[in-house]
């Protein structure tokens, strides 16, 4: 794991990479079948997460290739919590509130606090991230996760793997793109991050996107405390 010393800035994806957004996900869509009275198996609760997987990964695919106009995830959300409700019968105003906006409420991976505070000290640390600033305002007070800056997709009016969200980062940083590393648990981000030149850093997680053998990244590591002794020579 050659190079570190040549890495000026690091930035962070964060849902997936240190929030378990899935598992949060999952217990939301879990609850809010509870609540309607519709069966909250866990065969149930597969499906319930197709319909809202597959509409998330529409409407943003749509977004980029311009057949519907930017909306943030926050739109999205609610979209995709209505699709849910509308599969389980649920009218409750409140419970589709809190579904629509489970994304800010997931709880970080074991290792996020520690090692993000501890590479603080050492790297400027962004995060980079296809929530709304909104959501990551509310995802950073929920967590504790604390950046020296964060950066949401929003400010592009794109989502990742679009350039111009990395650029953001890029924009940011003031460092050349060799000397900033882009984290991810999630491979085709890394390959975005790539396309502008970014340094990468595959962690894994759970529900990641994990790298196809032909993926060439800088490094590679079971969780966030193995990055960081590379980075930091721990």
């Amino acid at each position: 794991m050659s190079g570190a010393c040549d890495i000026e800035v690091v930035v962070f994806d964060v849902l997936g990479t240190m929030v378990d957004e899935p598992g949060g996900l999952r217990a939301a869509v879990r609850e809010a079948a509870s609540a309607s009275g519709a069966e909250s198996g866990e065969a149930s609760v597969d499906r319930l997460l197709d319909v809202w997987r597959e509409h998330v990964e529409r409407e943003q695919r749509r977004i980029a290739e311009n057949v519907r106009p930017y909306a943030n995830s926050q739109v999205i959300a609610r979209e995709a919590a209505e699709r849910v409700a509308g599969r389980i019968g649920l009218t409750d105003a409140a419970a589709l509130d809190r579904l629509a906006t489970a994304a800010q409420r997931v709880r970080p991976w074991d290792d996020s606090l520690a090692v993000l505070a501890g590479l603080a000290g050492r790297f400027p640390v962004l995060a980079l991230s296809d929530a709304s600033r909104t959501s990551l305002l509310r995802l950073n007070a929920h967590t504790g996760l604390r950046w020296h800056h964060t950066l949401s997709a929003e400010d592009a009016r794109a989502y990742k793997p679009a350039p111009e969200v990395y650029r953001l980062a890029l924009d940011a940083a003031g460092s050349p793109p060799e000397r900033v590393l882009m984290v991810a648990a999630h491979a085709w981000d890394l390959r975005g991050a790539q396309a502008v030149g970014m340094r990468t850093a595959y962690v894994r997680r759970p529900a990641g996107d994990p790298p196809r053998r032909d993926d060439s990244f800088t490094w590679r590591s079971s969780g966030l405390e193995e990055l960081a002794a590379a980075l930091t020579g721990a």
